[in-house]
């Protein structure tokens, strides 16, 4: 019982647990008990994971040996060296198959200590490598990643806006006066039934264009306006949207009418500057990079019509685009046989960025096809170094190889 509390929590958990348990003992005692059990022979495993892990994160780091056949860990190394690795598939001959990433340091040692073995380059470290070499990319072009903006004169204010109740009401009873008008009601029968008065319903019938009719609900008397309009237009653009003072403003300049004549004029360009549609935020690099690289029925329809956007404003990053959904097929279907042909496509059309990242595929090229190819991949590994890192924090910094080697192996 010891040591079965001893390898699931360590130490000071393990001590705290055995005492609820009815067990007084240390947490000493508990890894002393996780030390001293013994380890089996390691048998021959055909098809091997190794990866690195963080023993004190940024310093000292070790090598995880993974049977992928079983799934299960088989040994834990002191470091991620060449030599090291080289030396451990040495004393355990047989290994076919070993995944690995990209480190440079783990081709050698597998070159040196299993030759005769077939080198898997995993494929979730070609997909950051591809992103990384993505990003780049998108960095480049970055200053196509915003829309063009138009930039609109001062006449382009509209100042027939429809604005405030009354417009509104005006539209709704156009629209219904010339809905029921349309289906043969008479012009009493309207006013009956929108209990409107029979001028107004006739005002309304003789007026086909909503525009007739708002600009007599608004700007009655707007004649006297007729000089000013332009510089009072001018003057709103400019920032200057005080009634009061552009009414003293144009009074200077032989204006006679009120300053309520003015007012009413102001309130469509007002309506029309609060209704005018804000730019849209020019997506970050790293929402570009995440929608070049995620699967497109994964993206939003929002999020797929900016990146469309984005892609006919920019040839290159539309030329990015196609060059990943090509490499993802590849690698989603393992057909590692077509990878040449890409790397050619690349090379060819391709961004410096992709063009540097296919140069690293060409100097691992054999694991690189191996890995687009073949079903093995890391995935394990990985799992397994997520655990040592759990297994790690449980051990309030007293971690140390040689424990955390028996508790990774021997814990169920």
């Amino acid at each position: 019982m010891i040591e079965a509390i001893g390898l699931a929590v360590a130490g000071r958990a393990g001590a705290r647990l055995a005492a609820r348990l009815g067990i007084h003992v240390s947490r000493d005692t508990l890894l002393r008990v996780v030390r001293a059990i013994p380890d089996g022979p390691i048998e021959t495993t055909p098809i091997l994971g190794i990866d690195d892990f963080a023993l004190r994160r940024g310093h000292v780091y070790g090598t995880v040996v993974v049977d992928l056949t079983s799934g299960r860990p088989i040994d834990l190394l002191p470091d991620r060296t060449s030599d090291t690795v080289s030396t451990w598939l040495q004393a355990h001959p047989g290994a076919e198959i070993v995944c690995r990433d990209r480190a440079g340091a783990y081709a050698d040692a597998v070159r040196n200590g299993a030759p005769d073995a077939v080198q898997v380059a995993d494929r979730w470290h070609l997909w950051r490598n591809l992103i990384g070499a993505v990003e780049k990319t998108v960095i480049r072009h970055r200053k196509e990643l915003s829309a063009p903006t138009d930039h609109l004169g001062d006449d382009a204010v509209i100042a027939e806006a429809p604005d405030g109740r009354l417009v509104v009401r005006t539209c709704e009873r156009h629209a219904a006066v010339h809905e029921l008008h349309t289906q043969g009601m008479s012009i009493s029968g309207i006013a009956r039934k929108l209990n409107l008065n029979r001028r107004t319903v006739r005002r309304f019938v003789h007026a086909p264009d909503i525009d007739e009719l708002l600009a007599t609900s608004r700007m009655s008397g707007a004649t006297l306006l007729t000089g000013y309009e332009p510089y009072l237009r001018a003057r709103f653009a400019a920032g200057c949207t005080d009634a009061a003072r552009l009414t003293r403003e144009i009074t200077e300049r032989g204006y006679r009418g009120s300053a309520q004549t003015v007012r009413r004029f102001l309130q469509p360009l007002r309506t029309a500057e609060r209704a005018r549609p804000t730019l849209s935020r020019t997506p970050s690099i790293r929402q570009v990079t995440m929608w070049l690289t995620c699967r497109p029925d994964d993206l939003a329809d929002k999020d797929s019509q900016l990146l469309t956007e984005i892609c006919e404003r920019s040839p290159a990053l539309a030329t990015v685009r196609e060059h990943i959904r090509c490499f993802a097929g590849i690698m989603v279907e393992r057909r590692g046989h077509d990878l040449t042909e890409w790397m050619t496509d690349v090379d060819a059309t391709g961004s410096p960025a992709l063009r540097s990242f296919v140069t690293g595929l060409r100097r691992d090229l054999e694991a690189v096809t191996a890995g687009l190819t073949l079903v093995h991949n890391s995935g394990p590994v990985e799992g397994h170094v997520n655990r040592i890192n759990m297994l790690k924090r449980q051990m309030y910094g007293r971690a140390n190889l040689d424990l955390l080697r028996k508790r990774v192996i021997h814990l169920e």
